[in-house]
């Protein structure tokens, strides 16, 4: 048995893409957990980038088997769009399975969506609108459309027809606008259903049966732990369980086949919306960071909000993962700093913090404790090695070792997969 684990230890655009992409190379079989088409990653490949939303990373390599497990919520269309732009850049779609437990987004979702951030006005928690939550929300309450049950056309004229009777009312009532026609929404989804009807599989007993032959099997999370709807900084979190717990459930693989969970760890930190973020540098720095590191969000191209490295959130991370190693991705964006500052605790009412705080009141006004360490002042992204890297390069990120309490697994120095030193070989 093989299986390594990628996730996010952050606030969620740490680069798990390129990690995954990387990794891939060496697996036979990539399974995408939860989430849907908000969790955008670029991969570049080659000179070449790809920005991808629901298919997994390991789409890039024709032989390679890719999942989208019973965790993810599916817009169909939108996943249509996606497969036929890598069609288009010369990328073979040809093993990738879609399980039947997936729930589907429906428009109304993104309406829902939308109409609820309008409502929360200067309360809005930055959603991306699209219709993730309320497809979630639809999960819980029982209502929810399957793909299972959009390839079954009684069942799904069924299920719709109720759904539509139940959110046109709300439409109506509580928010004033207008509902959906039944007929479109039918006939556009049934197109939908026929177009990836191929792909469609018990994805949970596949999993399984792949990792019991000795498959080679790669885990890829989306979005990141400070984004997990029990663990993360609620409510500014997503509507699913980004942290490897939510691997298990959203692929249908218990804990003990979980094996080398890597925490992909971005050299700063960045967070796109609301929330706190007690390291933000609103400053001349954060503007170095967001040029630099071209943060802008890949779904939203809303501007990402920078700042230091918190070696709390990542420790608090690493404990509710039970990480093996840290991939560290972005170094090279730090090239051109003299000296770097390094959160490595907060400060509250004059007290040191030895947890994370649940609290949003306490987080927004702790007084981060900055520990500064050298710059390289040197272009890294030629090194291909770990010795290649300058000194205070390595001082940097063993530093960042040392307080997370995770070894080194990968260091990452720039977006192409070549630009990977590997330390330490999950497979």
């Amino acid at each position: 048995m093989a299986t390594a684990m990628v996730l996010g230890t952050q606030c969620g655009d740490e680069g798990k893409g390129k990690i995954v992409d990387y990794l891939a190379q060496q697996a036979d079989v990539v399974i995408r957990s939860q989430g849907g088409n908000n969790a955008g990653h670029t991969v570049v490949a080659d000179g070449q980038s790809f920005a991808l939303r629901l298919l997994p990373s390991g789409i890039l390599f024709s032989d390679k088997t890719c999942i989208i497990g019973n965790g993810v919520v599916v817009n169909p269309g939108v996943l249509i769009e996606e497969i036929d732009g890598m069609v288009k850049k010369g990328i073979q779609i040809s093993k990738l399975e879609i399980s039947t437990r997936a729930h589907v987004i429906m428009p109304y979702h993104i309406r829902i969506d939308e109409e609820d951030e309008k409502l929360r006005g200067d309360n809005q928690i930055g959603t991306t609108r699209n219709g993730i939550g309320p497809c979630y929300a639809d999960k819980v309450n029982r209502m929810g459309i399957r793909i299972g049950d959009l390839m079954d056309e009684k069942i799904f004229r069924q299920k719709l027809k109720l759904n539509l009777e139940l959110k046109n009312r709300l439409f109506k009532t509580y928010y004033n606008c207008k509902g959906f026609d039944y007929d479109e929404i039918l006939q556009r989804y049934l197109v939908f259903a026929e177009r990836i009807r191929g792909y469609v599989k018990d994805t949970e007993y596949s999993a399984n049966l792949y990792i019991e032959q000795g498959k080679k099997v790669l885990f890829e999370g989306a979005q990141a732990t400070m984004l997990d709807l029990d663990h993360g900084t609620y409510p500014f979190v997503t509507s699913s369980n980004p942290t490897a717990g939510g691997a298990c459930v959203g692929s249908g693989v218990g804990p003990r086949r979980m094996q080398n969970i890597i925490g992909v760890v971005k050299a700063y930190t960045t967070r796109v919306g609301a929330g706190p973020f007690p390291a933000e540098q609103v400053n001349e720095v954060g503007e170095y960071l967001r040029r630099t590191g071209h943060e802008f969000g890949t779904v939203t191209g809303r501007c990402r909000r920078c700042g230091w490295f918190d070696s709390t959130v990542v420790r608090y991370a690493a404990m509710l993962n039970s990480l093996d190693y840290l991939a560290i991705t972005r170094l090279d964006i730090l090239d051109g700093f003299d000296n770097i500052s390094l959160c490595k605790g907060y400060i509250y009412k004059g007290k040191e913090l030895q947890e994370y705080p649940e609290s949003l009141d306490v987080l927004q006004n702790v007084e981060p404790v900055y520990e500064e360490l050298p710059g390289w002042k040197s272009d890294i992204s030629g090194c291909r090695t770990y010795e290649e890297l300058p000194e205070n390069a390595r001082y940097y990120v063993e530093r960042i070792s040392q307080l997370v309490g995770v070894p080194l697994g990968i260091v990452s120095v720039g977006p192409d997969r070549a630009q990977t030193i590997v330390l330490h070989d999950v497979f």
